[in-house]
């Protein structure tokens, strides 16, 4: 089964680290998504950047409505997400809790869902 692991963090955090502390927590991430590569776990992976730079839109009524940055108000943003491939929930949160941002932000872990492009008769 596929589950996203969405990484939050605040911005305000992540500035406080060092070149070297960033730097280092960028090589221990990449390390980490081959460590997930290698053991069949891994579908995907990639940072955001700024929570800034989103559109949040809205289709109501046939009307398009487009709004500057993330809807919702909150410290944490964001940061990235890690698709991975588990056996289930306790693999994929023992998986999760590896990821190295877990450190500095929060990591929400929630099962994919498949749908169908087939309609009822």
């Amino acid at each position: 089964m596929r589950y996203l692991c969405a990484v939050y963090l605040e911005l305000k955090d992540m500035e406080k680290l060092s070149a070297a502390e960033g730097a280092a927590l960028n090589r221990d991430s990449i390390a980490y998504d081959e460590t997930l590569r290698l053991s069949g776990h891994y579908i995907a992976s990639d940072p955001l950047q700024r929570a800034t730079t989103a559109k949040t839109l809205r289709v109501r009524k046939g009307k398009l409505s487009v709004m500057d940055g993330p809807f919702a108000e909150t410290k944490e943003q964001l940061g990235g997400f890690i698709l991975i491939e588990a056996r289930d929930m306790d693999e994929a949160v023992e998986l999760a809790s590896k990821i190295p941002m877990a450190k500095h932000g929060s990591i929400e872990v929630r099962p994919t869902m498949k749908i169908s492009a087939k309609t009822k008769s």
